[in-house]
């Protein structure tokens, strides 16, 4: 599972954040702007980004260790 939070998880969480990042600080949302306003493939991004971010998360309480 280390090479799915590594290289595909977080990645797409840090996407998020910056999007988000984006649209807080200069109302630009990268996202629409690549793929277009409310379009179903913006939506299909939008989803998989949130999907990931609550798997990577799942993931990260799952290995922290216990003490």
């Amino acid at each position: 599972m280390k090479g799915l939070t590594d290289y595909i998880l977080a990645p797409l969480t840090f996407i998020g954040a910056i999007n988000w990042g984006l649209v807080g600080i200069f109302g630009f949302d990268l996202v629409a702007w690549l793929f277009g306003p409310a379009t179903m493939v913006s939506n299909i991004v939008y989803a998989i980004i949130g999907v990931a971010a609550v798997i990577w998360l799942i993931f990260m309480f799952i290995a922290r260790p216990v003490r």
